[in-house]
């Protein structure tokens, strides 16, 4: 698989706009998206930004994007990181390119000493061994599943 995974950067953010209006539009909320570049560039780049940006490319096209934060659990008392956002281009889905970013952000959350990684998505990740915290509408993969998915290769 030809795919590459890199941060982004602040001349990214037309793109990452880009990105952010093809998933609304898929999830039918485009209508209540109110994000312009200026604000994203701002919140993302900006000096208080805690939010990162991964884009993943096919064959240099870029295909999909994750939005990611650092969160903070009590229980465990460490930091984790929260997966806002993952989302693949309707035409490239099926393809690996999902599964390689969580890879990645896996990876991300081990280098970090994160606790945790919590996604919003459901099926998606249940496939992949999360467990569904159902009290409060997240996934949490800890334990042996984040460490099976941090093993695997990302395609970068």
């Amino acid at each position: 698989m030809n795919f590459e995974i890199r941060k982004a950067t602040e001349a990214d953010t037309p793109l990452i706009a880009w990105f952010i209006r093809q998933l609304a539009e898929y999830e039918r909320l485009l209508e209540e998206t109110t994000m312009t570049e200026e604000t994203l560039r701002e919140s993302l780049f900006g000096p208080r930004s805690s939010t990162e940006v991964l884009l993943g490319y096919y064959e240099e096209r870029p295909v999909a994007f994750a939005v990611f934060f650092h969160n903070f659990s009590t229980f465990v008392g460490k930091r984790g990181l929260y997966l806002e956002d993952l989302f693949v281009i309707p035409e490239m889905r099926g393809k690996g390119f999902g599964r390689a970013l969580l890879v990645h952000l896996s990876k991300i959350a081990r280098e970090r000493n994160c606790g945790r990684l919590n996604e919003p998505a459901i099926e998606f990740y249940k496939r992949l061994g999360a467990v569904a915290m159902n009290d409060w509408t997240i996934f949490r993969m800890t334990g042996e599943a984040l460490d099976r998915l941090a093993e695997e290769r990302s395609g970068s």
